[in-house]
């Protein structure tokens, strides 16, 4: 099969586009024929070397298909059953391994597209809505990169549960878009202060909680705009690691609440996966939150679909289709 594949940590041009050999499932395991594949920041932590792996690997979670082969134990599926999930593992690849506990099985209604582009982005923007932060109505949040695949839907979320949000983006553009998704109020970080804009609209109190995807080039100020006790989730760093820093900055900030959460932690159970999942593809049949794919690349351009990303020029979630 052919497959991308990093032999060694660097940019885009470390993507090698090459043959590989045929992954086999292990127990509970799926293999999956892949129709398309989620491109996400996680997989450009990894070539990066910031999510160190053993090379060489092939990168990617993220993926839609049919299932081809199932390994020992799994009951759930049979080859010919049309799947996603965004746990897996290798998926930049024609064929890829699937965890069962943590794969969906798609209606035929719902195409490969959508499967690749709902699950993990959408999967970790639920976990943060609901469980990082448990958004209410009354709560106030302020959502970086509020155009970008996780945030689009967060968004949507975070007015499903009735809360205020303040979203930061780089473009006019990009503020359509976080309007359509609900945003209340947009803030353009390329012209405007982001933390003075917050406080204004405000009032002064800062936000509850800050949902920050971008890292180094936003964090300082992110915490600023928080209230006493306020949360900064920090679950992404595209524009780089956040400097080590001493955790007194939390109390003299105002006692704030710091955390890096994962969505592997979030879906450690086949009951929880199926719970968020659920949601998400129930909430896509009923209307109530849009996904937007921005652009779709063969799997051979894979380092153009990254560096795209990579130069924050997304409108939404970034596909590869083998």
């Amino acid at each position: 099969m052919k497959a991308i594949v990093i032999h060694e940590f660097g940019d885009a041009s470390k993507l090698s586009y090459e043959d590989a050999p045929l992954p086999e499932p292990k127990a509970g395991e799926l293999r999956v024929k892949v129709a398309a594949v989620g491109v996400n920041f996680a997989d450009i932590y990894a070539r990066r070397g910031w999510y160190p792996s053993p090379t060489p690997f092939v990168p990617g979670n993220e993926f839609a298909g049919t299932v081809d082969k199932v390994g020992a134990g799994v009951t759930d599926f049979k080859p010919g059953d049309r799947v996603a999930t965004g746990s897996g593992s290798a998926a930049y690849a024609e064929f890829a391994i699937a965890p069962a506990m943590r794969t969906s099985a798609l209606a035929e209604a719902v195409s490969f597209e959508l499967g690749a582009a709902l699950l993990e982005q959408g999967l970790t923007a639920h976990y943060l809505a609901t469980s990082t932060w448990p958004l209410k109505p009354g709560d106030t949040a302020l959502v970086h990169a509020a155009a970008g695949g996780v945030c689009q839907l967060l968004v949507q979320m975070a007015k499903q549960r009735g809360a205020r949000v303040i979203a930061t983006v780089s473009t006019e553009a990009k503020a359509q878009i976080a309007r359509e998704m609900g945003a209340d109020e947009v803030i353009l970080y390329s012209t405007q202060d982001f933390e003075v804009e917050t406080k204004r609209l405000t009032g002064g109190r800062g936000v509850d909680v800050v949902y920050d995807s971008v890292g180094k080039d936003t964090f300082e100020k992110s915490l600023n705009c928080l209230r006493p006790r306020g949360l900064m989730a920090l679950f992404g760093q595209s524009s780089g690691r956040v400097e080590p820093m001493d955790p007194q900055i939390l109390n003299r900030k105002g006692s704030l609440f710091l955390t890096r959460p994962t969505l592997a932690h979030h879906v450690q159970t086949r009951e929880e996966y199926l719970g968020r999942a659920n949601d998400l593809f129930n909430w896509v049949a009923a209307g109530r939150l849009k996904v937007r794919v921005d652009k779709t690349y063969p799997l051979a351009q894979t380092g153009a679909a990254q560096t795209y990303m990579e130069e924050r020029r997304t409108l939404g979630k970034v596909l590869l289709v083998p």
